[in-house]
């Protein structure tokens, strides 16, 4: 089979050997797609996995050999995620799903850039599920980033009406600022970039680039990897808000003042992966199209996911999605 594994500081398409259940419980699926994450981009970028490694986890597939106790059969296309929470842990039952120690040990294997990827029994049981029939395969493979979102979005445990600040406008805010506006938030849209702005109006959403000196918001959404973001953010929440940290900032040594913190009364808390019940609330606002995507994503094949990379860190795209099969 093809599979898409990183090499010397490029993604290469190159064949490998082909999976099978081997009389294990799980699914054998055929990868149609997967979406390209920002943290296949910062683990490619900052080298933080060994050569050989196949990234991707957004997918949409369709299941071609199982084994399962589950109501899946042969020939279901669905979407899954990744990584799965214990449920009885320290971090799972104070609401850190992500932290928990079983959630960061399960995976898909190899990646979701390769043709064919192994779901195990407990994968098919609490975050795959069927493809609704009015998303493409575009569409759906939004499930898990959206996910992610819907957890950020309830972390921050905001009220009816509460203003808020969406910083940096790349796929994942935009998809923020949406989830906000489902959740019935006054929403401002920020980014340096033009079209990104524009984009976010589309929605009859507001966003700016350039905020009043004396504009503050209850809660800010920091969805930009820049260091300025920081700075930012401080600027425009209202003493006593909150900041919401969904990005990583290229430079570990950046700091939040702590005396802002501190006087100001600030709270600021991160956000990273979903729980299974922030997947079934993600698949909801897709299907019922209260959190629309058809626009975001542009479409390369396997053999140009070097481009899709590359047009992706540059910003010529808002997002990647592979086409697989």
């Amino acid at each position: 089979m093809l599979t898409a594994i990183i090499k010397n500081n490029k993604i290469e398409v190159t064949k490998t050997n082909n999976i099978s259940l081997n009389n294990k419980k799980g699914a054998i699926v055929k990868v149609l797609g997967c979406g390209l994450c920002g943290s296949d981009i910062v683990k490619f970028v900052h080298k933080t996995v060994k050569n050989g490694t196949v990234l991707g986890h957004e997918i949409v597939a369709k299941i071609e050999e199982i084994n399962s106790d589950t109501k899946f059969n042969i020939g279901d296309i669905i979407v899954t995620s990744h990584h799965i929470p214990c449920g009885e842990c320290v971090y799972c039952k104070h609401g850190n799903v992500s932290m928990c120690r079983h959630f960061k040990s399960t995976n898909i294997y190899p990646g979701g850039f390769s043709e064919y990827v192994y779901l195990t029994e407990e994968h098919l049981q609490n975050v795959a599920h069927i493809k609704p029939e009015n998303l493409t395969e575009i569409e759906a493979s939004f499930y898990e980033p959206l996910g992610c979102i819907v957890r950020a979005v309830k972390r921050a445990n905001l009220l009816k009406g509460d203003s808020t600040l969406v910083i940096g406008l790349g796929s994942i805010g935009i998809l923020t600022a949406q989830t906000l506006n489902t959740y019935e938030n006054d929403v401002m849209g920020c980014d340096l970039l033009d079209d990104r702005v524009e984009f976010l109006k589309s929605y009859n959403i507001k966003a700016t680039k350039n905020l009043p000196d004396d504009y503050q918001a209850d809660c800010v959404f920091m969805t930009s990897g820049a260091d300025k973001a920081i700075d930012t953010a401080i600027k425009h929440v209202r003493s006593g808000g909150k900041i919401l940290v969904f990005s990583s900032t290229p430079h570990d040594n950046s700091a939040y003042p702590n005396n802002e913190i501190y006087y100001r009364e600030l709270t600021v808390l991160g956000s990273y992966s979903p729980s299974p019940e922030d997947l079934k609330d993600s698949l909801e606002l897709l299907k019922t199209g209260r959190v629309k995507v058809d626009k975001i994503s542009t479409e390369y094949s396997l053999k140009d996911i070097q481009k899709a990379f590359d047009d992706t860190m540059s910003n010529k795209i808002l997002k990647a999605y592979i086409k697989v099969n």
